[in-house]
């Protein structure tokens, strides 16, 4: 399925310090194997809905992989060390994007190693609103982001909430380093644009895209 470039004419956004997006870093062929690796993530963790505190359901499906997996119910947020529904340890991290993970955050001197994943299955509709990572125990590691699927407009915010906001096209293959002084910057999903994945995969919902985001939990 060839991609539709939406945003040909489009110049690369102006980013605010510690905020690092790699275009591509992930090329087609590698992109295929690290999806085949994430075949077993979800075997061994089923994705599923988190509910928020108010007891709805959140629209994406997720799931983690890792010691550490991010959850949310009617408690409140926050990382446990099991699949909520199944109750067995989280899979680890696969190797090679582990691997890429810690890469991608060195280029960007904020080295880490991380030990939680959280998987965002986003369908066609799917989006997610305006938050901060802040559940982590030290918020001096990076959060280190994974694209695949068709393109997300992400909205980059700033320190609070009613910060002006930057939208930035998220492509098949990109990754995006949050580090140092734009850590805790609030961010979220808008939309997906349908017809821009290069292909399809079984671990890619149909017509949407998948996320990955390596963060140091404990």
């Amino acid at each position: 399925m060839g991609a539709i470039q939406h945003d040909l004419f489009q110049t690369e956004p102006v980013l605010p310090a510690g905020i690092s997006l790699m275009r591509g870093r992930i090329d087609l062929e590698d992109g295929r194997a690290l999806l085949d690796d994430m075949l077993g993530v979800f075997a061994a963790a089923p994705p599923y809905r988190l509910r928020m505190k108010t007891g709805a359901y959140v629209i994406n499906q997720m799931t983690n992989c890792g010691s550490l997996g991010w959850h949310s119910d009617e408690r409140g947020y926050r990382y446990v060390d099991r699949h909520p529904e199944t109750g067995t340890p989280w899979p680890p991290i696969p190797p090679r994007l582990k691997a890429l993970a810690m890469q991608a955050a060195a280029a960007c001197a904020a080295p880490f190693v991380p030990d939680a994943c959280l998987v965002n299955l986003y369908a066609e509709e799917g989006k997610l609103n305006l938050h901060q990572d802040h559940d982590e125990k030290d918020f001096a590691w990076p959060i280190v982001s994974f694209s695949f699927g068709n393109d997300a407009i992400f909205a980059l915010g700033g320190a609070r909430r009613r910060d002006p906001v930057q939208p930035v096209t998220l492509r098949h293959g990109d990754v995006m380093v949050m580090h140092g002084e734009s850590r805790m910057r609030f961010h979220g999903v808008k939309k997906i644009v349908p017809g821009t994945a290069p292909f399809d995969h079984p671990a890619i919902p149909a017509g949407g895209r998948l996320n990955l985001t390596f963060r140091r939990a404990a």
